[in-house]
């Protein structure tokens, strides 16, 4: 097993928009959990700023529509928040991970609550009724997994353990 995955953000059209390195923290049949550190300039989100950095704890599943990032506060600091994007199931290699963002985004506080985030822009993608459906169905699943402190969303994140 290789200790670095990359990580292909792709378009709902299926075109990569960024790739990044990773290191491998876990891997089930059909799930891969990956940290990373964030290398933009500082971005701020209804009340959660990423800043360069910062660790992420990040999921991504084969048989789920949605990956969850846990943000750490830099190198090792506590969770700030939960970032999730909606997408297609991930197509999951030995050395790679493909992920098709569907635009629609979750933001999750620590403290509780949630912001749903880029409605428009998810809109915009004139999906079918089928694949909108399935999207909304992630996104209602995401949100009660995070108000109830389940899955990926369990304080404090085990980075070996399956959510």
């Amino acid at each position: 097993m290789t200790d670095t995955i990359t990580v292909h953000k792709l378009d709902a059209s299926g075109q990569e928009v960024w790739s990044y390195p990773a290191r491998l923290l876990a891997r089930g049949a059909t799930w891969v959990r990956l940290e990373a550190h964030f290398d933009r300039e500082d971005v701020a989100l209804l009340g959660l700023t990423l800043c360069r950095g910062d660790r992420m704890v990040e999921t991504f599943y084969a048989d789920r529509r949605y990956n969850v990032f846990a943000i750490h506060a830099g190198a090792a600091g506590p969770v700030k928040g939960w970032y999730c994007n909606i997408t297609r199931p991930a197509r999951l290699e030995a050395k790679d991970v493909f992920a098709e963002d569907l635009a629609l985004d979750l933001l999750v506080y620590p403290e509780g609550g949630d912001s749903v985030l880029d409605e428009d822009e998810f809109a915009a993608l004139g999906l079918s009724r089928g694949e909108q459906s399935k999207a909304q169905q992630a996104l209602t699943e995401l949100r009660d997994l995070a108000a109830r402190r389940r899955g990926p969303f369990a304080k404090p994140i085990n980075d070996s353990a399956p959510a």
